[in-house]
Formats: C-alpha cells, structure tokens, sequence
C-alpha cells in the first residue's frame, strides 16, 4: 500500500475532497495540517514548491493542487 501524507489546512474545501475520497476507497492517509504545524509547511513547501494546499505526498511523488485523475493513476484506481 502507497504511503501518503496529505499537507492541508482546515478550510481546504479540496483538501476536504481527497480526505472524503481517501476515506470512500478505504486508502489510509497522514494528515498534515500546515496551518498549525510550520515546520511542515516549510516541509510542503521544499517539496512542492507551493505554499497552497492541497499537496500530496504519494510514496515519494508530489501532487500540488487538486488532481483526482493523477491520484487515481498512481494508486491504480479506476
């Protein structure tokens, strides 16, 4: 199983969408709220290069932004 870490904040409306998929397809996820954690924003933001959430970490590749299709096709869901 993939590890993933979602960097996201408590008014993400799409951060919100992941978690919601993630939890409908029974994917166990690491949330990461960057609002109250700085020392993971600097984290998101070395990886990402963005100070905007949603990012994901999936095993090593980054997501910034809202992506489903991408998710899906790394975690090979249909």
């Amino acid at each position: 199983m993939a590890k993933i870490k979602i960097y996201s904040t408590p008014q993400c409306i799409y951060c919100k969408k992941y978690k919601e998929f993630f939890k409908e397809e029974g994917i166990e996820y690491e949330d990461i709220n960057v609002a109250e954690d700085h020392e993971a924003a600097h984290e998101m933001l070395e990886k990402s290069g963005q100070l905007s959430t949603p990012v994901l970490d999936i095993d090593g590749t980054i997501i910034a932004g809202y992506n489903l299709e991408a998710v899906k096709k790394i975690l090979k869901i249909k």
